[in-house]
């Protein structure tokens, strides 16, 4: 079993946020003591009966409790929202510590419910990371079949079975059947879309043309995808926090395996453009994981200017640019590969550079460090 960078506070209730597949109710049922009750509202008759009467719960779960239970744990928990205002009342007023996972923050906020109001620790789980991995970790593999953890334990051919599913399933028919998207044929056309241009500068009007759907509903799908937790923006970095707002967003979907499943491309060799796409996005998406996990205050942001010259990474942390990041998925890296990095630098000089490409050893190229991927992301992490 693969061990997990993520960890919870002793002694606190904690709501465990991640999209479908990445292991939320493993990984938390290995956290329970033998004495838990467990109630899985995946499961039709449990669902029935709190979403009938969410106050059944707040019964079951005090006659639980006075016979010494001290853990309680709910699994998907956004299939019936209500039960956090009866969690909230019992971590009140007793001393039970819960345990919650979900895959859709949309639902809980759309809903306006009680999100436990600093009650329990809110964490979030993602794909695997590196580090999770470790030595089995195999970047070509990663870049076309992602790492869902079912993705990195199977196979190849049933590592694609499921992929296959989870994008046909869950991305397109399950979302709507919990009611967020209507249109679920207008849906599948852009998530088409978004999957083709994952990483690309997003253009709301441009995406809603190709789609045949209206600018304001591309935005909130893109919206729905953040909250259903298989989405990532990625804003861009200016001194003004104002014009962050007006500046044209990147997104990326959560997982590099998800997005050639969408494309279609999950038995399609990988040329130069794709790779280098999906190098980009997954040491997107590692970063995302790794400030997670650490609970850091940084933020990431690009930066790009409107004759073209780009960043692809900038790390801010307490108002401050940290680092900037240049991602190549290359073997050899020259100076014409740091034009984008020269760039900033003469807007923000003294700012540490780097570039993580595919080059075997680390080297300097003048005041940029360029590194392997996993040299970059074991030297690093602090900073993340």
């Amino acid at each position: 079993m693969l061990t997990r960078s993520l960890s919870l506070p002793k002694d606190k209730s904690c709501l465990l946020l991640g999209p479908r597949q990445t292991g939320k109710s493993t990984w938390m049922r290995a956290q329970l003591p033998k004495s838990a009750w467990t109630v899985d509202l995946l499961e039709h008759d449990a669902f029935l009966r709190y979403a009938k009467d969410p106050s059944q719960f707040r019964i079951e779960a005090r006659e639980k409790i006075q016979k010494g239970i001290s853990t309680i744990f709910v699994d998907e928990i956004q299939k019936v929202p209500d039960l956090l205002d009866e969690i909230h009342g019992l971590i009140e007023s007793t001393k039970a510590r819960f345990l919650l996972t979900g895959s859709s923050a949309r639902k809980l906020k759309r809903r306006g419910t009680n999100l436990l109001a600093g009650r329990a620790v809110m964490r979030r789980l993602h794909p695997l990371t590196m580090i999770e991995i470790g030595d089995a970790l195999h970047l070509e593999r990663v870049l076309r079949l992602g790492s869902l953890p079912l993705s990195v334990v199977q196979d190849e051919k049933d590592a694609i079975d499921f992929l296959t599913t989870y994008t046909q399933t869950y991305l397109r028919e399950e979302i709507q059947s919990e009611s967020l998207v209507r249109n679920l044929g207008g849906f599948a056309r852009f998530l088409e879309l978004a999957a083709a241009q994952s990483g690309d500068l997003l253009n709301y009007s441009s995406v809603g043309r190709d789609a045949a759907l209206a600018s304001r509903t591309v935005l909130e799908y893109f919206q729905i995808l953040e909250d259903t937790l298989v989405g990532v923006r990625l804003e861009p970095y200016y001194k003004s926090p104002r014009a962050r707002l007006v500046a044209h967003p990147k997104f990326y979907l959560f997982d590099t395996g998800v997005t050639n499943a969408i494309n279609r491309r999950l038995t399609a060799p990988l040329g130069p453009i794709e790779r280098g796409r999906l190098f980009e996005q997954w040491v997107v998406l590692e970063c995302v994981r790794a400030i997670d996990y650490a609970q850091s205050e940084a933020r990431l942001f690009f930066w790009r200017t409107n004759h073209g010259a780009e960043v692809d990474l900038l790390v801010e942390k307490h108002g401050k640019i940290q680092m900037a990041v240049e991602i190549k998925a290359k073997k050899t890296v020259v100076s014409a590969d740091l034009t984008g990095l020269r760039s900033f630098a003469e807007q923000h000089p003294g700012i540490k550079s780097v570039v993580v490409s595919l080059v075997p050893e680390p080297f300097r190229i003048g005041n940029v460090a360029v590194l392997p991927y996993r040299r970059f992301f074991e030297e690093y992490e602090i900073e993340l």
